[in-house]
């Protein structure tokens, strides 16, 4: 598995250009922003885009859907209880910020739920439902990693406080997650550097 990440937009979202090593075949998890870099990244390094992947619905999350979608074909993933946020500004929070450029992304192609899979080539990573930051938020479980969007990061859990966000969902979901992975999964989270299961279990943050 390759795992390539890409600081975009003035938020600094985590977008994770996720890749199969003997096919080139490629995903693209949180695409939020500055859509020619990252085609840009992806047509340098040989990638074959097979699907984007929001990790919920939140508009630094997906304000690049549109334009890699167009670019490359791709199937938009999301869970159904975010689907509705791709196309609204309002739901995404774009619209609720004066001066923010309204988002709005592709309606979803495959709507995504825990114990589904998203493949390309032969990687594959798992679906969980993680809902407390977002009702649709999700994590994507790999061997030995985990993609949690703005569930989990280093040193911290995701707010909580937006339209939608659930602080004992949260909780629950973090507790879910966290009990079925080993300490050396790495976390790629949606903003900030990555972490470790065991380190975050260890600080008491899960």
């Amino acid at each position: 598995m390759i795992i390539e990440r890409v600081s975009v937009g003035e938020l600094e979202a985590n977008c994770y250009i996720v890749a199969c090593k003997s096919t080139r075949k490629a995903i693209v998890i949180d695409p939020g922003d500055e859509g020619p870099k990252i085609a840009d990244y992806i047509d340098a390094n040989g990638y074959h885009l097979e699907a984007l992947v929001a990790t919920h619905g939140h508009f630094d999350h997906i304000g690049a859907c549109a334009y890699l979608k167009e670019q490359f074909q791709a199937q938009m993933a999301i869970h159904a209880l975010d689907a509705g946020m791709l196309v609204d500004p309002m739901k995404n929070l774009s619209g609720m910020f004066p001066g923010l450029e309204r988002v709005v992304a592709p309606p979803a192609d495959v709507i995504l739920d825990s114990d589904d899979t998203v493949t390309a080539g032969r990687l594959s990573l798992s679906v969980v439902h993680t809902p407390g930051h977002t009702p649709g938020s999700i994590c994507l479980v790999g061997p030995g990693v985990l993609f949690s969007g703005d569930t989990l990061f280093r040193n911290g859990v995701g707010r909580t406080d937006f339209p939608g966000g659930d602080p004992d969902m949260l909780s629950e979901s973090l507790s879910r997650l966290v009990f079925a992975l080993d300490d050396d999964v790495r976390i790629y989270p949606g903003h900030g550097p990555d972490t470790t299961v065991g380190r975050e279990r260890t600080r008491g943050l899960v």
